[in-house]
């Protein structure tokens, strides 16, 4: 069994009005450079965010989560973010900014298997 590494993560929140600072959570970000693993989850629940904001634009927000999935694969297609280094593109996703997508802090756990990490923290986070 391999030892146990450090890893950071950070939950992706969709803040349906900003001004009113209510948030849900839609995803989680895990970086673990040990293990050159970077990976989003993302899961749109949109029965919540309506009741934050009936007038959201779903369609939308599900194409700025997967473009944050799309830069955590360092797809070619997913613009210059992208191309930057793993821990690059981990910092730049979650950066603090006032925008409909925002991310929390940076937490660091300790894991033997960041793909497990990643769907414990999605499960415990992020499902209702």
């Amino acid at each position: 069994m391999h030892a146990a590494d450090s890893y950071d993560y950070s939950v992706i929140r969709i803040v349906p009005r900003v001004e009113r600072g209510e948030f849900v959570n839609a995803g989680v970000i895990v970086s673990c450079e040990s293990r050159q693993f970077l990976q989003a989850r993302v899961e749109v629940d949109e029965r919540r965010l309506r009741a934050l904001d009936p007038t959201i634009d779903i369609e939308t927000v599900r194409r700025h989560l997967q473009a944050i999935v799309r830069i955590c694969e360092g797809a070619p297609d997913a613009g210059p973010i992208a191309r930057l280094p793993r821990r690059g593109r981990f910092h730049w996703l979650t950066a603090t900014r006032s925008s409909i997508i925002q991310t929390s802090p940076v937490h660091m756990g300790r894991c033997s298997d960041p793909a497990m990490s990643i769907e414990r923290l999605f499960d415990r986070m992020v499902r209702v």
